[in-house]
Formats: structure tokens, sequence, C-alpha cells
């Protein structure tokens, strides 16, 4: 296939969740320079991931299922989204622009997009079409909805007095329990039937997340409802 058609299968899915999530937020929408920085952190965050997995797969030259269960958690699940949340802490969670609990979300969308369009690119390229289309309804919605828990949790945590620690480390944690959970039933070859419970631990997380979206908008518009009462 034409490369630039592999380019753009690669690209759409990601743009689709990005400009869903730009939608969502209505009020107060995220400076540009910002939301493309965090793409491109994001896209710039999959080098220390494929280095610590690459590292990690050493450790682990027999794949039996214990040693799956270690290497999708402990290794793929922690280096690729302790990265994404270390992009998020570092760049995005003191910003003046990071003022409100949903834009923990978005930010951490924007640089799971970012992450998950340059690996989509080498998949694509790598093994062409099929997986192309495949990736689209399942990698790039995980990755979506990964961003969506742990943005949830670091937005909730950044607003609160007490208990912040506590907050972020949940959105890093839930994050990697998701992520582990897929890669494990999907990396594991002894029962070709559990592969199945890896759909539904996606299907799972974006139901929370599509939950979790909601949720924060629909705080954001009672609180402007509350402002406007009381200026009037």
């Amino acid at each position: 296939m034409n490369p630039y058609m592999l380019i753009g299968l690669a690209f759409a899915p990601v743009l689709v969740i990005i400009a869903f999530v730009w939608f969502k937020d209505k009020y107060d929408k995220e400076p540009i320079k910002l939301l493309l920085l965090g793409f491109i952190l994001g896209g710039g965050a999959i080098v220390p991931a494929v280095i610590l997995e690459l590292l990690g797969n050493s450790l682990f030259p027999r794949m039996t299922m214990l040693n799956i269960f270690f290497y999708a958690f402990f290794v793929v699940a922690l280096s690729e989204e302790g990265v994404k949340y270390i992009v998020l802490r570092r760049f995005f969670y003191n910003k003046p622009a990071f003022n409100e609990p949903f834009d923990g979300i978005v930010y951490a969308v924007m640089i799971s997009m970012g992450f998950a369009a340059i690996e989509n690119l080498m998949y694509v390229f790598n093994h062409g079409t099929s997986v192309a289309i495949l990736r689209m309804f399942t990698a790039v919605p995980a990755h979506a909805g990964f961003a969506i828990l742990m943005g949830y949790f670091v937005g909730k945590a950044k607003f609160l007095t007490r208990y912040k620690f506590f907050y972020r480390f949940m959105g890093l944690f839930v994050a990697i329990v998701f992520h582990g959970l897929y890669d494990f039933f999907l990396l594991q070859n002894d029962y070709e039937s559990m592969k199945i419970l890896a759909f539904v631990v996606l299907l799972v997380c974006v139901i929370l997340s599509y939950r979790m979206l909601n949720k924060k908008r629909k705080f954001i518009l009672d609180n402007k409802a509350d402002s406007s009462i009381k200026e009037d």
C-alpha cells in the first residue's frame, strides 16, 4: 500500500480521539501550543519506553505464563504508563493553564495519543493494512482509555488540599493495571480462549473512561452554572 495511506491509517484513530476529547472540553480550552507539546512529548516518550522494554525483555528468555504476567505489568505497562505519567507531571501539572480537573484528562490524552501515533506507525509499516485496521479499534482506544483513567485522578489530585499523593498514585496505578491486564491476556499463548479477556478489559476501560469524561464535564458545567447564578 502507498506509504501515505499507511500514515493516514496510523493517524486516523488518533485524530478522532483527540477531536472527541477536544470537543468535550467546552469551556476554557487548553492552549494549542501546550496540546501540541503534549503530543510531541508523548511521541518522544516512546524512545525510553522501548529501551526499558528491550532491557526488560532480556530478563525473560523463557516466556512462561508467570513471566508473561510480570513482563506485561512490570515491563510493558509500567514502562509505557510510567513515561507518560512523568511527562504529565513534569511538563503540564504545574502549568497555569492546568486550571480545572478536566485538564488532567486533556493533557494525558494528548500525551498518550502522541505515544500511540508513533507506536502505530511502527506497527503499520511493519505489518500493513490489516494491523492498522485492527489497532484502530483496539490498541489506540486502549491507550486513550488508560490516559483518561490516569488524567482523571491526576486532575482530581491537583485541586484537592488533602490526599494529593494518593490520587496521583492512583492515576498511575489504575493505568498500569488496565494496561497490564490487556497485554497479559493478549501476550499469553497457553490458552487461546483467554485472549478474548483482553477485549473485555478494553470494553470495561472504555466504559469507565466515558463515564469519567462525562462526570468531569458535568462537574465543570455545574460549577459554571453556579458561578453564573452568583454573578446574577
